[in-house]
């Protein structure tokens, strides 16, 4: 964490002056206390009671000091504050920044829930870990240091009897601490599974009305917030026992501080105003070790954030890219080489010994029973995933040798979950090429089929679209995707069942403008309906992890028994 402290080091230095300066000034008030008890009102000093001159001039001073470590005190704040909160934007934005930079493989090993929280809660528990370092860990330091040195100062004996009980506190909360530490990671860890409860959720509430699951998902939540619940009070349990075994040996020492002043008052060797100013500094001692204790709990959830905020930044971001532009063979021409793959959290591939040739400027089309490997198939161009074995080419060229920004120019990719953000329909549609003239917008919109819709929108073009896209239909928002995907230059069209919320009319009408819209352009089109499928030049059948046929509608319809299948299931709507 030093990194980030030192950017910010004028900040944290002039924080720590200013509570230096500001514990000096508490330090100071019991020793003046006791000149005014033991000379203004007792007159117990050599030169006999003081003037009413004095003890004004005693007062003023007195209100002169806590004044200024008034202000001390809060300029300390302003200070705390900006170290804490520089340091923690940094290390959110440095977060986002290796997130925004994770494969496909790295965000499913972590899972959004838990980098959800460890971007918010995370990032806020080590805010509060930088606050309480410099305002409470340094000012309980100075203050225990300074209380000891003006006890001593004040009466040896003092000093002996509050340093007795310093080790007997010191060993109590160790303990503590040692027993909750481990906990705070099963904490982190609880508040990430009921995130990602949260999430799904928020996320899927129409899916759990439109089901009845209300229910079962109040009882889901319930149990992993009883979850979170448990281990919160399990680590309040060990401060509710550390907090009064503490006061009780605050209240031990005092009463020790009396007996034993009593004594030496009674001898002679010790004033009324030396016993007051000894007990204010056992509570300036022993009252920062208390606060001390319950902040280890805050420093310890801090430094557990931390961790797992390490976790992230310390993972290599993506995988290896090279750096080809472009490669020897024709452009837009896709090729798999015995390719397998399966997803990381499988057993067993999803497909095995894929090869398969897509020449520059083809439209073709994948089709095959729902789990068969369409999907992942076409993840593998862009690089989402990269293959067990084999090689994916493009161009003629290994898509791992390309530069990653040469392999985003050549892949746009449309999906069939919209995913839409929070701006308006002109940035959305857009957000592949930022410098889209109005004119190239609308064009793209018009060949999706969004124009005439958008067009009826509050603002149209520039109406803001809520979270998700959610202020729109199923249809509108992935024609709007659509639109998002061949506006973007480049020379591989991936659409993965992009169409499928559209009529038939309204698709064919797609197909047959993004013809005229991107010519020469290599489509590889994810289809479920043959009505999308047989305007392909080629039609790809998959089957159980191989494929089953090429060819055309109408070939495949001759010899391939899996496709028969599909158009046999499809009658009457292909």
């Amino acid at each position: 964490m030093w990194p980030y402290f030192r950017k910010y080091r004028v900040f944290a230095f002039l924080a720590v002056l200013f509570m230096a300066a500001e514990v000096a000034a508490d330090l100071l008030l019991p020793s003046l206390m006791q000149t005014l008890v033991d000379k203004g009102v007792l007159g117990l000093t050599d030169g006999g009671r003081g003037s009413a001159r004095d003890i004004l001039l005693l007062g003023f001073t007195m209100i002169a000091i806590v004044a200024g470590g008034a202000v001390c005190g809060s300029l300390n704040s302003v200070f705390v504050n900006l170290t804490s909160q520089n340091i923690g934007n940094d290390v959110r934005k440095k977060v986002f920044r290796r997130i925004m930079r994770f494969s496909f493989p790295q965000l499913d090993s972590f899972g959004s829930g838990t980098l959800i929280t460890r971007m918010t809660n995370d990032v806020s528990q080590v805010q509060s870990l930088v606050s309480q370092l410099i305002r409470g860990g340094v000012r309980t330091t100075l203050m225990i240091a300074g209380s000891i040195y003006f006890m001593h100062r004040l009466n040896p004996e003092f000093g002996l009897i509050v340093l007795a009980a310093v080790p007997v506190m010191a060993f109590c909360a160790a303990g503590c601490v040692a027993w909750v530490k481990p906990l705070f990671p099963k904490l982190q860890s609880r508040l990430d599974q009921l995130n990602e409860i949260l999430q799904e959720d928020i996320s899927g509430i129409r899916v759990i009305k439109a089901f009845g699951r209300e229910l079962y998902e109040r009882i889901r939540f319930g149990r992993a917030n009883n979850r979170l619940i448990r281990m919160q009070l399990k680590i309040l349990l060990a401060f509710s026992f550390l907090s009064p075994a503490m006061n009780l040996l605050m209240s031990l020492v005092v009463v020790a501080l009396l007996y034993r002043g009593s004594v030496l008052t009674g001898s002679g060797a010790a004033t009324p105003g030396e016993i007051m100013a000894g007990i204010t500094y056992t509570g300036r001692l022993l009252v920062p070790i208390l606060i001390l204790v319950m902040l280890s709990q805050m420093i310890a959830r801090g430094f557990a954030s931390w961790r797992r905020l390490k976790e992230v930044l310390t993972v290599t971001p993506g995988f290896r890219y090279g750096d080809a532009e472009t490669g020897p063979g024709p452009q837009g021409e896709v090729e798999f080489r015995g390719v397998t793959f399966g997803y990381p959290r499988l057993a067993s591939p999803i497909f095995s010994d894929v090869s398969l040739r897509i020449r520059s400027g083809e439209t073709v089309a994948v089709m095959g029973a729902t789990g068969c490997g369409k999907t992942a198939l076409v993840g593998l161009i862009p690089r989402f995933y990269d293959p067990d074995a084999g090689t994916v080419l493009i161009d003629g060229l290994d898509v791992r040798s390309y530069s990653r920004e040469a392999l985003l120019r050549k892949v746009s990719f449309a999906l069939q979950k919209s995913e839409l953000f929070s701006a308006t329909v002109r940035e959305n549609i857009a957000w592949g090429k930022p410098d889209a003239t109005d004119e190239e917008i609308r064009a793209a919109a018009v060949a999706a089929q969004a124009d005439e819709f958008i067009a009826k929108l509050p603002e149209g073009y520039d109406t803001l679209l809520t979270e998700g896209g959610t202020s729109l239909s199923g249809g509108q928002r992935q024609r709007i995707a659509l639109a998002r995907a061949i506006l973007k230059p480049a020379e591989i069209l991936i659409l993965d069942d992009a169409t499928s919320a559209l009529d038939t009319k309204t698709e064919a009408a797609f197909f047959s403008a993004l013809s005229r819209f991107a010519p020469g352009v290599t489509k590889i089109v994810v289809a479920q309906r043959i009505s999308s499928a047989r305007r392909a030049d080629r039609i790809i059948v998959l089957e159980k992890g191989r494929i089953a046929g090429v060819g055309t509608h109408d070939e495949l319809l001759q010899n391939c028994a899996a496709y028969q299948e599909i158009a046999a299931s499809q009658s009457g709507r292909a």
